[in-house]
């Protein structure tokens, strides 16, 4: 238990000796840790967004959103691991890993604490029945703030990290430039990640279902525009 509080306060205190002090360790209980960090913190987060669809949904996210997490993870891992290098950071593919899995660990640690909020925000919002659609509006504003929730913690973990990457790449100049990567990677790989397994509400007017067929149909950036431009609609 203490091994585990210890671990927390090294991912949220992101102090460049703790991090360097992982990177030069084994990948043993730290990384099985942050897994399960990952695992409890972004599958609370996405059952409290999916209960306000169906407690099946809710059973789905649990299990969809930590898979987003960490495919999002190896993808960025792998990009990182090549462009690091030529950003001015030499980092072996096996240190990008760890690093993007600490900030992964971190986001969900983050995205935990807003799964009661969440919860609270769908609990007050009008029911979603099947074959009955919600007002656009309220619909189209809780997806807003999902994305806002997740955008919130993904940059969060990424920046809190900086420092050991400054520390590591002797510059702030290239440390920036590898953090943009990192941001950049996380936004493009967990967005359509997100947009494909529908981890979160999903449609009011379809079944609950664990993959919809037209998955690979549209795009996240698409499903985002549509909701900033109905919002400000409703502002007239």
């Amino acid at each position: 238990m203490n091994r585990g509080l210890a671990s927390v306060r090294l991912l949220l205190g992101g102090r460049v000796d703790d991090v360097r002090a992982d990177l030069g360790g084994g990948f043993g209980r730290l990384v099985a840790f942050q897994l399960t960090l990952i695992l409890l913190g972004a599958g609370l987060y996405g059952a409290a967004m999916g209960w306000w669809r169906s407690p099946l949904m809710a059973a789905y996210n649990f299990v969809k959103f930590p898979l987003v997490i960490l495919a999002t993870t190896m993808g960025n891992a792998l990009l990182n691991g090549m462009l690091a290098p030529l950003l001015g950071v030499d980092l072996r593919f096996r240190d990008s890993l760890r690093l993007v899995l600490m900030s992964c660990a971190l986001a969900a640690v983050i995205l935990g604490g807003f799964a009661p909020l969440m919860a609270f925000l769908v609990w007050n919002a009008p029911p979603l029945r099947p074959g009955e659609a919600p007002p656009e509006v309220v619909y189209r504003f809780i997806q807003l703030a999902q994305v806002a929730a997740v955008a919130f913690a993904g940059v969060i973990a990424n920046v809190r990290l900086f420092r050991a990457l400054e520390s590591l790449a002797g510059t702030r100049r290239a440390a920036g430039r590898v953090l943009f990567a990192w941001l950049a990677g996380n936004l493009f790989f967990g967005s359509q990640l997100c947009w494909i397994l529908r981890p979160l509400i999903g449609s009011p007017n379809l079944p609950v279902q664990f993959l919809r067929p037209d998955a690979l149909n549209g795009n996240f950036y698409e499903t985002v525009f549509h909701a900033v431009a109905t919002l400000l609609r409703s502002m007239d």
